[in-house]
């Protein structure tokens, strides 16, 4: 993988992120966040995907990897979920 791949796969793990933060309403952390749980995501939305028999939605090629965006944003949809059940809300 080169740098240029590495940074566009970047980006698009952080725009999966950010997505997965809007849809729940997520707003701690920043860009790196974003990208964490765009990777994060990227890992558990195919494997639940897979453990259901659901076939793969979208995926982007990036070099010789493909990333998995729809399952990517369900994925970091539910870590997203699952973090704000564990973590304290904030005062206002």
């Amino acid at each position: 993988m080169t740098l240029v791949e590495f940074v566009v796969l970047l980006v698009i793990a952080g725009v999966c992120g950010s997505i997965a933060q809007a849809l729940v309403g997520f707003t701690r952390g920043g860009c790196l966040v974003s990208v964490a749980l765009g990777f994060i995501g990227a890992l558990v939305g195919p494997w639940i995907a897979t453990g259901l028999g659901l076939p793969e939605l979208f995926s982007v090629r990036i070099g010789e990897q493909d990333f998995p965006i729809v399952w990517s944003i369900i994925g970091a949809t539910i870590v997203v979920l699952i973090i704000g059940l564990l973590t304290p809300k904030r005062g206002h």
